[in-house]
């Protein structure tokens, strides 16, 4: 089960303004990434679940994390439909991810009160999304709309939070454009946690970059 509310995870989405998201089949790498981010202040986690036995991975991560680092949120992301999402809930996952909005998957997390975030590319998407019980949508892929999309949404739907995901750096620049746009917050992958030339994850600059964003999202909130 989930062992925070749907409400309390869009309170620490709003309050750091980052949700790092990644995958990888070593266990052992995937601790030392949430370690990584941990330190640096991030609170959230999505688990892309992109990968053969996923469920496997993320079910002893989440333990990890439950046990050795408190007040770090664990959720998944890619996410298809809601058998999926009941398995992953059924391993403590906080907040269900999906790349496109499937009501089956919104029935599951609602009956359960744990928060969901689909993918939505239209205000006729968003505003489905909200009558479904969706707290803070996901704009993806956040390069091709940008941070105008979101200005636009707000417009007409100010009560509606967005996060976007895929063309979201690790910059100033960038990251100021979409919190003045309206972001609640954002989602960073790649860009946030990737390996070197060598397959290689350097933790020590994940957490350095992690924490970078983290300052800079406080200071373009302010």
């Amino acid at each position: 089960m989930a062992g925070y509310t749907r409400i309390e995870v869009v309170e620490v989405m709003r309050q750091t303004g980052l949700v790092p998201l990644f995958y990888d089949s070593s266990l052992d790498d995937c601790k030392k990434v949430l370690e990584a981010c941990y330190n640096a202040g991030a609170r959230l986690m999505e688990f892309t679940a992109r990968g053969d036995f996923a469920h496997e991975i993320f079910g002893e991560l989440n333990k990890y994390v439950i046990k050795d680092l408190h007040g770090m949120i664990m959720g998944v992301g890619s996410v298809t439909d809601a058998a999926s999402a009941s398995r992953f809930m059924a391993l403590g996952a906080n907040f269900i991810v999906t790349p496109v909005l499937r009501e089956d998957i919104a029935i599951v997390c609602n009956r359960r009160k744990v928060l969901w975030s689909p993918g939505c590319g239209s205000l006729t998407e968003i505003a489905r999304a909200e009558e479904l019980g969706c707290e803070i949508v996901k704009l993806f892929p956040g390069e091709i709309y940008g941070p105008g999309f979101i200005k636009t949404i707000k417009g007409p739907q100010p009560w509606t939070s967005i996060m976007p995901t895929g063309g979201v750096s690790p910059n100033k620049e960038n990251l100021k454009s979409w919190f003045e746009a309206g972001a609640t917050c954002v989602g960073m992958g790649s860009k946030l946690i990737k390996k070197d030339t060598q397959g290689k994850y350097d933790f020590k600059a994940i957490e350095k970059t992690t924490r970078l964003v983290l300052n800079i999202i406080e200071s373009v909130k302010e």
